[in-house]
């Protein structure tokens, strides 16, 4: 059952669970799908959080002792995300040990409200990886134009990160140069660079999403042509980008001070179209030294019909440039679409941790000691 996700990562893509809740680590479920389904990191986000707290009552005995405490609800949030990711983290531990830390990564996320606000991303970035306190942790920063000097600084300071809600090419660019300056600042303070690492989370369906869209309100034959390959075309071009920065000079210089590479990750990989084989952004996405974060539904999906038939991504480019300017030439602002995806991505964690800020304060409330 699991030879396409074998295949997917002897091509050199790792393969990442996009999901977490306390009952997938007590469960023995996501030991089994690192022995089984070849899995070698977890990527969590206000909205994964969400989800896992306010469904079941994993958390009720946790929650029941901060409430005792009287812990404000942004502290208890704290409390219980950090001590799933790292028990997450201890559970990926060998994967980690094994692959000298480029694998067994746990990602978890700053505060989204903060996306706008380079100072206190930072210093949320060093209170996370303070309290979650495992090295194989990474600390998510939204590609916003605030988070850019935000990740150089955090890189700097020897905290690994994975940059997230990237969807423009010109803004990729500007996150592998961030990652750079953070390298270069860490070897001027004399860190060990082979210890620091990061992924570049460029999302991929949501692309298709919005461009589908806007082509079904066109409805011309040119159109329907175009359908389904923006999101496709975004990436590869971004996998060429990363192929460009990581062969210069200004790379070579931090390659010989055994920096790591900044791999691309894909996310939201789970095709939102039924039109859409379900494996679309898996088969269509392999390239060496890359991660997909997928959601267990994509990750059976792929052990179940996956076509893995090796790089699929090198040598597409021109194609790439073609598909992505159809779509221009249809009327569709390429600029337009990926600003429009950053702002919804952002309020749309933002909404989330919102919803969980409030669960979580009527769970405190109602698990609350009575007076006396």
């Amino acid at each position: 059952m699991t030879d396409a996700l074998k295949r997917l990562s002897d091509e050199g893509v790792a393969i990442w669970l996009d999901d977490l809740s306390r009952k997938r680590i007590t469960s023995g479920n996501l030991a089994e799908l690192i022995d089984q389904q070849h899995v070698v990191g977890v990527t969590t986000n206000p909205s994964i959080f969400q989800k896992a707290i306010s469904e079941g009552d994993g958390y009720d005995t946790q929650l029941t002792e901060l409430a005792a405490r009287r812990v404000t609800v942004e502290e208890a949030i704290r409390m219980i995300t950090t001590a799933d990711v790292r028990d997450a983290a201890d559970i990926l531990r060998p994967v980690f040990d094994r692959t000298e830390g480029q694998d067994g990564r746990v990602s978890i996320e700053v505060d989204p409200r903060l996306a706008h606000n380079t100072t206190a991303t930072i210093a949320e970035a060093k209170q996370l990886a303070w309290l979650v306190d495992r090295p194989n942790t990474l600390i998510k920063i939204p590609a916003t134009e605030a988070g850019l000097p935000a990740i150089t600084e955090t890189i700097g300071r020897g905290i690994s990160v994975n940059v997230t809600l990237i969807f423009s090419l010109a803004r990729y660019r500007a996150v592998m140069d961030a990652y750079l300056a953070g390298l270069e600042k860490a070897k001027a303070a004399g860190l060990d660079l082979s210890k620091i690492h990061s992924v570049a989370s460029f999302f991929v369906s949501r692309v298709d999403t919005e461009i589908d869209k806007r082509l079904d309100a066109l409805g011309t034959d040119e159109a329907k042509a175009a359908r389904g390959k923006a999101a496709l075309a975004n990436a590869r071009l971004a996998y060429e980008a990363y192929e460009e920065v990581f062969s210069s000079d200004r790379w070579a210089a931090l390659d010989r001070a055994q920096a790591n590479k900044q791999r691309p990750l894909w996310a939201s990989t789970g095709v939102k179209d039924p039109a859409y084989k379900a494996t679309l952004y898996v088969d269509e996405l392999v390239a060496p030294n890359t991660v997909n974060t997928m959601p267990e539904a994509t990750l059976d999906a792929t052990a179940d019909s996956g076509r893995i038939t090796g790089d699929t991504v090198r040598g597409t480019y021109d194609q790439a440039r073609a598909d992505l300017e159809a779509v221009e030439k249809l009327g569709i602002s390429y600029d337009e679409v990926v600003q429009l995806l950053e702002d919804e991505g952002v309020e749309k964690f933002e909404g989330a941790w919102t919803d969980l800020l409030k669960s979580t304060e009527a769970e405190l409330k109602r698990l609350a000691p009575s007076e006396g």
